[in-house]
C-alpha cells in the first residue's frame, strides 16, 4: 500500500511539473483564421497526445473576423492551447511576442493554414532531441509536393537572398521552426513582417547552429487565403519587395562588421 502511495505521489507530481514546464512550445500567428483555428485545435489534440506541450494561439488586432472568439472557445475546450491576444500587427512581431510568451524548453512555430501537418512539430521535436548539442540545433522542414510556380519563386529568391547575404538558404519560409530557447537571447529586434523567418534562419546559421532540414509535405490550405501567397503577382511582388529590403538592410550590417542580432 506504500509503495503504490509512493508511487501515485510521484506521478501526480510529476503531471504538476509537466503542466508548469513544457518540453514544447509551439507559436501559431493568427489572422482571420476563425475557420482553422477548431481544426487547428483537433489536428493538435490528436497529434500530441500525452505530450507534454503548449500551443500559443497568437492574435494581432488586425483580424475582421470571429478569430478571437474561436480562441476563447478551444482554449476552454483544450487545456494545452493558450491565447496570446496583441495589440500591433505583423506576422514577425505575432511571432516574436508568441516566443517571449513560451514557457517551454524547446521553442517552435508553425501555421494555421492546415498546410503544414500539426504532427511534423513532434517530429522536429524528436529531431532536435536526438541531436548531440540539442541547444545548438536548428530544425527546419523542407516543402514537397508544392505547385511548379511555387517552386521556382522560392527557387529564385533562395538564390537572391544565398547571394545577398553570403551563406546557402533555401526554401525560407518552410515550416515548422524549431529550436532550443536559447536562441531567443539572440534575437535583437526581429523584422515584424514576413521576414520573421528568413531573419531567424539566417541568425542560427550565423550563430553557427546545426542547421538539420527535414521532408514535410504542403497540401493546399482547406479555408482561408493565404496572407502573401494568395495566388496572383501582386502578393508575391508586395513579399518580394519587403525580402529584398530586409535581406539589402543585413548585408549593410554585415558591412559594418556588427552583428545581425545588435
Amino acid at each position: 500500500m506504500g509503495l503504490t502511495y509512493l508511487k501515485l505521489k510521484l506521478n501526480y507530481g510529476r503531471n504538476i511539473l509537466m503542466k508548469t514546464n513544457p518540453v514544447l512550445s509551439i507559436i501559431i500567428p493568427v489572422f482571420n483564421e476563425e475557420k482553422n483555428i477548431p481544426l487547428v485545435a483537433e489536428k493538435f489534440s490528436e497529434s500530441l497526445k500525452n505530450q507534454n506541450v503548449e500551443i500559443l494561439l497568437v492574435e494581432d488586432s488586425g483580424s475582421t473576423d470571429n478569430t478571437r472568439e474561436e480562441i476563447k472557445k478551444v482554449m476552454k475546450k483544450y487545456p494545452f492551447i493558450k491565447g496570446v491576444f496583441i495589440n500591433e500587427r505583423g506576422y514577425g512581431k505575432s511571432i516574436f511576442e508568441g516566443l517571449n510568451s513560451a514557457k517551454g524548453e524547446f521553442l517552435c512555430w508553425t501555421h494555421a493554414d492546415m498546410q503544414t501537418d500539426p504532427s511534423d512539430t513532434i517530429k522536429a521535436l524528436e529531431i532536435i532531441q536526438k541531436q548531440k548539442n540539442p541547444e545548438k540545433s536548428y530544425v527546419k522542414g523542407n516543402r514537397h509536393r508544392r505547385p511548379f510556380f511555387d517552386k521556382f519563386f522560392e527557387f529564385g529568391m533562395s538564390i537572391f537572398e544565398s547571394a545577398i547575404l553570403g551563406t546557402y538558404l533555401y526554401d525560407i519560409n518552410a515550416q515548422p521552426n524549431l529550436f532550443h530557447k536559447s536562441l531567443l537571447n539572440l534575437m535583437k529586434n526581429p523584422p515584424t513582417d514576413f521576414s520573421f523567418d528568413l531573419y531567424v534562419y539566417y541568425l542560427a546559421k550565423k550563430s553557427k547552429y546545426k542547421i538539420v532540414r527535414f521532408p514535410v509535405l504542403f497540401p493546399k490550405r482547406i479555408h482561408g487565403e493565404s496572407k502573401w501567397n494568395s495566388g496572383d503577382f501582386k502578393s508575391k511582388y508586395k513579399f518580394i519587395k519587403r525580402t529584398i529590403k530586409f535581406s539589402l538592410g543585413l548585408k549593410k550590417i554585415l558591412r559594418r562588421g556588427k552583428n545581425v542580432n545588435n
